[in-house]
């Protein structure tokens, strides 16, 4: 079932500020799926893009934890939508089904990935063509 850009959310992470200074919590029941995988990207050239798919049923959690990008959002019904991460208690819930990308890399930014299921290629669309003829 094709889902649409606005399921997308800017959630906040729950932070807990002291003098020694901030922490964050993703923890269980935090996000509406069980964690799988973690991984992150850095070191990406700031004229360098990453994401260019959709998943068909993995739904991610984007935060980023260090510098800023920008995630470039489609649906199959021709929405579109950009959103600007930079704080590193704010993250954005992705469901599948939904087309990303991921550019505007400031230097040293880090963007964390927690997703709800483990690497399968075949979870992926890859193809545009695929993903917004078929959908």
């Amino acid at each position: 079932m094709p889902l649409s850009i606005k399921e997308v959310k800017i959630l906040e992470v729950p932070k807990i500020t002291d003098v020694r200074g901030n922490l964050s919590i993703v923890e269980e029941g935090f996000l509406p799926f069980e964690i799988k995988r973690v991984y992150y990207l850095y070191d990406v050239p700031s004229d360098a893009y990453r994401g260019g798919h959709a998943h068909k049923q993995q739904f991610e959690f984007l935060v980023a934890l260090s510098g800023s990008f920008n995630v470039l959002l489609s649906d199959s019904k021709g929405e579109k939508k950009t959103y600007t991460l930079y704080k590193p208690n704010q993250g954005l819930l992705i469901p599948n089904r939904v087309w990303r990308e991921l550019n505007n890399f400031s230097s040293g930014s880090v963007c964390l990935v927690i997703a709800s299921d483990v690497f399968m290629e075949s979870d992926y669309i890859r193809d545009p063509k695929d993903f917004f003829s078929t959908e």
